[in-house]
Formats: structure tokens, sequence, C-alpha cells
């Protein structure tokens, strides 16, 4: 990585860096800033992470516990002074379809994807704020566009994300704080590997990561990828009802 050029955050904090696209993110990073903190539950993914890198430091994390994302953020700025760029990209994935509408799925999903980014936001926006500086992403889901088959309870949160960004960036902006929603359609992770449907566009997963970070430093609000496969979700919010629930019963449900 020494051949690629420096990048504008001195100390990073990546949450959901175990797998997926926050881990690849974090090899991105690596060698390119001054320090990458990357957080998770799994211990083992991240020393493994860890070791095979040059600025990663691993801190262990489960972002539903509150007092733990506190204690998280006080000992990496105190190791590593303040955090310029945080990635929110926790999440969980729980198939959901009627009649099996599970009530602790549904709270599994809110608890991690939604109030998760919630216990992060709260401990670091007053500091960005009182700084006029920093840079938020994060992660959702093009999901969160419209509701669709057996995403139920994850598109819920995702949803609930998007709203979350909308309503906190203009106050953000006004401190010079950058706040960025981030919409990937399907990436090539251990979270859609699971999946027995059809997913148009799957990308790969370090593809994905370039352009995460191209986002990032552009300081773009929405980050999308891949486009055709986004701006197709993006017009079914522009249709009526009708029109994108025969499109749903017609290409999407599977007897």
């Amino acid at each position: 990585m020494g051949d690629q050029p420096a990048l504008p955050w001195r100390t990073t904090w990546i949450i959901g860096a175990s797998s997926g696209l926050g881990a690849a993110l974090a090899k991105l990073l690596d060698g390119r800033v001054g320090t990458v903190a990357v957080s998770a539950r799994s211990v083992d993914s991240l020393t493994a992470l860890q070791a095979s890198t040059q600025t990663l430091a691993a801190y262990p994390l489960d972002v539903t516990d509150e007092d733990a994302v506190a204690r998280c953020y006080r000992d990496i700025e105190k190791s590593h002074g303040p955090i310029d760029l945080v990635v929110l990209s926790a999440g969980t994935w729980e198939v959901v379809s009627p009649p099996d509408l599970d009530p602790s799925a549904f709270k599994k999903s809110m608890d991690v994807n939604f109030m998760g980014v919630v216990n992060v936001l709260a401990k670091i926006v007053p500091d960005m704020m009182r700084r006029e500086s920093g840079q938020i992403a994060i992660v959702s889901s093009v999901a969160g566009y419209r509701g669709l088959p057996k995403a139920a309870a994850y598109g819920s949160t995702k949803a609930a994300l998007i709203n979350l960004a909308e309503s906190l960036y203009p106050e953000l902006a006004e401190k010079g704080v950058t706040l960025s929603i981030v919409n990937p359609g399907f990436v090539d992770t251990p979270m859609t590997a699971v999946n027995d449907f059809p997913m148009p566009f799957l990308m790969p997963v370090d593809a994905a990561a370039q352009r995460l970070l191209r986002g990032l430093e552009r300081k773009n609000y929405e980050i999308t990828f891949p486009r055709r496969f986004t701006w197709m979700l993006k017009a079914l919010r522009l249709l009526p009802n009708a029109v994108v629930f025969w499109v749903v019963r017609t290409f999407m449900l599977r007897s």
C-alpha cells in the first residue's frame, strides 16, 4: 500500500469490520491513514484482520451495548486522538416472510441495524460538532427505498437509517460535520451468501469498497453502487403503489 496516496483522515473508526464491506474498506485504508480502529463482535476475525495489516487496531464491540460503545470510543480517542472518520457498517440480515412474523427477528434487526448506529452517533456527534469537523458514513441499503419481499425486518431498519440521516444532515453540515448515507445494492459478502433468491448486479466486495472510498473522499451525501441497480430501485419510489406492487408480484415473488 506504500505507493498509494495518503488519505485525508488521521484516525478512522470502522464498525462492522469483521467481514464484508467494512473489512474490505479497512484494508483499503491500511497504510494510507494514521490509524484504522476496527470494531465488531467477532474477536477472532478482528485479530486476524489486524495481524494481516499495518495500521489496523482491533477494538471488539457489540454496538447494542450503549455503555460498551462509550468505553470503546473513549479508548480509541485516548490512544489515537480525535476520530476524523467513522463508518457505521455493522448489520444483521433476517429473512422475514408472512405468515411467520417473528417479533424477535424485528427486535434483533432494530437493535443492531438502527439502535447500534444511534448508540455510536450519541457519543461521536457532540464532539465532532464541538470541534466543527469530522466525517460520518452510515451504511444503509437500497432495501430502504421501498418495501421488498422477505425484507420486512431488514428493510424497515434501513428505511429508518435513511430518514435518520436526512434529519441530521442539515444541522451537522452547519457545524462542519460531513454526513454520508451509503445505500449499496447486492454486494458479495457473507451476509448475502445465504440468500436463495436472485441478486441482480451482484458486486464484488472489493469493487464495492473502492466505490465507497471514492464517495467518502468526495464527501458525497449519498453513496450508491452498483449504479444500474440502485437507479432502478430509485425509480420504484416514483411509481404509484399499484404499479410497484404489480412489479413485485410479477418479478420478485417466487411460488
